[in-house]
């Protein structure tokens, strides 16, 4: 099963190079794997039709619970072969239907088989959450189908219309799965259906969210505004998705959990009621469109309404009833998607007002049509038939409540009759008045396709006896009545063959009077669906502009004293009625006394924050609280953590000084009386909120520590340092994820700055190009005052002279060309001794940092390019891949640290261990570096840049102008 699913994306993935070379023929490649995945299937016909299932589970993360499971039973027997049969031959109708100079060709085939693949990885999970993944792939994948035409306005409203009403149904069903997964103590679909949790409030709740996401991706109303949009794709897409696959993923969901939750309150209503109301408001919108492919999406939309309310009946003929149709109408309706694409190609529009003749000119087409629409009209002796004989007899065999549905159903059905007829009738006939459609020929390979679908229809009317022992292997996970139905085409005479006639005749009524019928349904028509979701929209997009405009009000001060304040209401609220000091340890203020004189040197610093106008002195003191924070740390016998603190807090106040070269030296915002004594007492107040907090939770542990099992299985695998070793082994997905955020935080905010490209003005001027901080030249550097004639400059740094004698400093010059390579050899040192001594990669990459930012403060940008010629981006994204790829390395293992290690021996040095954990810490070490990196260039050298030209262009115009009248001088 997984090499399959697999096979398919693998393959959609070099779509662009088929299609490259084979133009539209790729799609006959593509279509191998799905046709693999049908042959597979009815290889395992046998097994899921005597009840038993092919089971296949993954422990993905064991010690989580978390599994990938996929389960093949009767249920995922039926919806495999349509999902993939008909893939098939949508893919081998799209070779005739594409040309070889369709635009974006390579892009809409992978597409398409991506989504075959995540639709069969959908139907075969047995497993909630990856039922959920695949659910949402099938949204995304079926957005870039629906859009695939995006220099069309409407392909891109259809497919953002599609893609928000089926996400906003996908993230409420995913709340379900979890309240149900909480309840049920498993997500494992089976189990949850071989012991359905009690149906308690959460459960009921739980049951509606999930019929959300249900309804929304099968379009029942009121969810149904999406579908016939949808009809902006191409027509593959919509035999395809909206026929047979996608749309039919909502009524697989009802009918996969109805045997658990059917009994729930609230089910059968929502699925019902809601179910019927959809078959009538589909059924009677098809009656008076003009487009073939509109009138069959509102057919879709009627038809999945009433595949919806057989599902979720609950009993085991309705059961049987709902699966024969959802094959059914997979076999009628995908085939006149297709039939109409042909049309539209051979005659060159789909309005069945202009189209006429066309039966007469295209004989085999229309005979595929017919046969097909026949089907769709329950007429005998096709499949169509002899499904809508056992919903009629599961309805009418049912409970009392079951009857109204009944008379819901004959109506829909009569409406489904009439627009069949008006289908055929507008495609293929000769219309009084209008003239013969020209068309062109149409070869057999593109009638193929729907050809085989409507056969299949024909033949298993007769013959769907055949298909009775699989689908009631699904149908008897209801209860067994007493005498249950089986599938037949002629069960004799009866009252569901009398409500068969009924719903025929009815049907044909409606079709004679479509003119009428037409006329009345415009004058009462309710506005669309279409339009009230564009005006919801623009309500919702007023709102969200007026509630911005309300919160958003550009002070700094104001957003920070909400969100303390929001903090301080939900951590007192809590306080007050769990009351967790309660049980609590006597508070303890300090290991050692010197603790307590850091902690208040440390707030008397953030006190002081207060009282100062200029804003270096303001960075000065905040700097001094992380720097207190640290030797806390040190005292409290945590020597990483210092490390870590002090290395950031010092790039934090270069980052600072830097920003505030360009800003004014005092705080230009005045801060009045009454305003100061609001924000003091409100930060004061969380501040000690925050330590109550932090007390509480120390003093309130019920379970042992972790620290000394991770204490002692660093200790096992000789090793020394935990904190390291949490890092890089017991946490490294964690710290993967963390590198990841601030490459990401670092790039945005940095490009913020780099308004044209992020290389600009970084290279070092060519007469300091090639020199290094420890170079001795015979031609001293352009700029440099002269010395003794006789003897060589020596150059302390590579592009000191670049700087104006004003701001260079030849003892830090000094200092840096003495310091530079110590630090340097420092940071490798912190990056390899980790195992065992604090240090490691962050911390290494933070120091390797501070070694360029003092080249860069001591030369200036210059200088900063000399020393790394290379981009911050590559360190950045060398580092990010090196971790990355560690990490997927150990899932071999399940940690990083025993994935792979290499024990060695040098001279001098000893006996050495070389191993992933190094590796992993090496990337963290080069993102890290890459990062201070990126954001000196950006702060620093930009910035750097962008004075210097402010400044010629302000001297500029001070040689242009004249002294006194401010004219150009001549």
């Amino acid at each position: 099963m997984t090499a399959l699913i697999v096979c398919h994306f693998v393959l959609a993935a070099f779509a662009r190079p088929l299609v490259r070379r084979l133009g539209a023929r790729a799609f006959l490649v593509l279509a191998l794997p799905p046709a693999a995945t049908t042959c597979w299937a009815l290889a395992q016909w046998d097994t899921a039709a005597a009840g038993s299932s092919v089971d296949w589970s993954w422990a993905w993360m064991p010690d989580y619970g978390v599994s990938v499971d996929l389960r093949l039973d009767a249920l995922a027997e039926l919806m495999v072969l349509l999902a993939s049969g008909i893939g098939t031959l949508v893919l081998l109708y799209c070779a005739s239907y594409f040309s070889d100079a369709t635009p974006n060709l390579a892009g809409f085939a992978g597409n398409l088989l991506a989504f075959a693949g995540a639709m069969l990885a959908l139907v075969l999970s047995d497993d909630l959450i990856t039922l959920y993944v695949f659910w949402e792939l099938t949204t995304v994948f079926s957005y870039l189908l629906i859009g695939y035409d995006s220099e069309q306005r409407h392909s891109r409203r259809s497919a953002l219309q599609a893609l928000t009403v089926t996400t906003l149904g996908g993230l409420a069903m995913l709340v379900g799965f979890l309240i149900v997964g909480q309840e049920a103590g498993t997500y494992r679909i089976s189990a949850i259906l071989a012991d359905p949790p009690p149906a308690t409030t959460a459960v009921q709740v739980a049951v509606l969210l999930i019929l959300c996401g249900a309804l929304s991706k099968s379009a029942v109303w009121p969810f149904s505004l999406w579908l016939p949009n949808a009809m902006a794709a191409p027509t593959p897409v919509s035999a395809y998705l909206h026929a047979a696959a996608m749309v039919k993923a909502g009524v697989y969901l009802v009918a996969r959990l109805a045997p658990a939750f059917a009994d729930v309150p609230g089910w059968r209503p929502v699925v019902m009621v809601l179910g019927a109301a959809t078959m009538l408001l589909g059924g009677w919108r098809a009656l008076r469109l003009h487009d073939l492919k509109i009138v069959l999406a509102y057919g879709t939309v009627s038809q999945l309404g009433f595949l919806t309310l057989l599902a979720g009946v609950g009993n085991r003929d309705a059961a049987l009833a709902a699966a024969v149709m959802i094959l059914g109408h997979a076999l009628f309706k995908a085939p006149l998607f297709l039939v109409t694409g042909i049309v539209d190609h051979a005659a060159g529009t789909r309005d069945l007002r202009k189209l006429s003749g066309v039966g007469r000119a295209l004989p085999h087409v229309c005979a595929v049509a017919v046969l097909a629409a026949l089907s769709m009209a329950a007429l005998p002796p096709l499949l169509g038939f002899a499904a809508k004989e056992a919903a009629f007899e599961a309805l009418l065999h049912g409970d009392t409540a079951d009857r109204w549905a009944l008379g819901v159903t004959v109506a829909g059905s009569a409406l489904t009759v009439a627009y069949t007829a008006r289908f055929v009738w507008g495609g293929f006939f000769r219309k009084p008045g209008v003239a013969d459609t020209p068309v062109h020929r149409v070869g057999p390979a593109f009638l193929a396709a729907p050809a085989v679908l409507a056969v299949c229809g024909l033949v298993l009317g007769p013959g769907v006896g055949w298909t009775d022992r699989l689908l009631s292997a699904y149908a008897d996970a209801f209860p067994a009545p007493a005498h249950p139905y089986h599938l037949a085409l002629w069960h004799g005479w009866g009252t569901a063959l009398l409500l068969s006639a009924v719903a025929t005749l009815g049907g044909a009524v409606l079709f004679a009077a479509r003119d009428r019928i037409t006329r009345f349904s415009r004058r009462v028509a309710w506005p669309t669906a279409d339009g009230v979701f564009g005006q919801l929209l623009l309500g919702l997009e007023r709102l969200s502009l007026q509630a911005t405009g309300f919160v958003q009000r550009g002070s700094l001060s104001v957003y920070l004293a909400t969100t303390l304040l929001v903090m301080l209401a939900g951590q007192l609220s809590v306080f007050v009625v769990d009351q967790p000091w309660r049980g609590a340890a006597a508070p303890r203020l300090w290991d050692v006394p010197l603790q307590g004189a850091v902690a208040a040197l440390t707030c008397a610093a953030a006190i002081l924050c207060l009282t100062v106008r200029r804003r270096m002195k303001a960075v000065v003191l905040a700097g001094l609280t992380g720097y207190g924070t640290a030797l806390l740390f040190v005292v409290q016998g945590g020597p990483d953590l210092a490390l870590t603190q002090f290395c950031v807090e010092t790039v934090s106040m270069i980052v600072f000084v830097l920003v505030l070269r360009r800003m004014p030296v005092h705080f230009q915002e005045s801060v009045s009386p009454w305003r100061r004594a609001v924000r003091i007492p409100v930060a004061l107040a969380a501040a000690a909120t925050l330590g109550v907090v932090v007390w509480v939770a120390a003093a309130a542990r019920t379970a042992p520590p972790a620290g000394a099992a991770m204490v002692e299985e660093t200790a096992h695998h000789g090793l020394k340092d935990v904190v390291a070793t949490i890092l890089v082994d017991l946490r490294a997905w964690d710290t993967m994820g963390e590198s990841a955020v601030l490459a990401a935080a670092t790039v945005g905010v940095t490009s913020l700055i780099y308004l044209h490209r992020r290389a600009e003005g970084t290279a070092a001027p060519a007469e300091v190009r090639g020199h290094t901080a420890w170079s001795v030249t015979a031609e001293p550097l352009t700029g440099v005052p002269q010395g003794d004639e006789g003897a060589p400059e020596r150059g302390w740094l590579a592009a000191g002279a670049t700087l104006a004698p004003e701001h260079r400093s030849v003892v830090f010059e000094v200092v840096t060309r003495l310091l530079f390579h110590p630090i340097l050899v420092l940071s490798v040192y912190l990056l390899f001794c980790a195992e065992n001594m604090p240090g490691g990669g962050f911390v290494g990459g933070l120091v390797a940092g501070l070694a360029l930012i003092t080249r860069y403060l001591a030369g200036g940008r210059f200088e900063l390019a000399e020393a790394a010629p290379l981009q911050p981006g590559l360190f950045t994204g060398l580092g990010l891949f090196i971790s990355t790829g560690v990490a997927l390395f150990g899932l071999s293992d399940g940690t990083v640290l025993h994935a792979w290690t290499y024990h060695g021996h040098w001279p001098l040095v000893g006996d050495f261990e070389f191993g992933t954990p190094v590796i992993f810490d090496c990337g963290v070490y080069l993102l890290v570096l890459g990062v201070v990196l990126d954001i000196v260039r950006a702060l620093g050298a930009k910035i750097d840049r962008q004075i210097e030209r402010a400044a010629a262009e302000k001297a500029a115009a001070a040689r242009g102008a004249g002294p006194e009248t401010g004219e150009a001088t001549p």
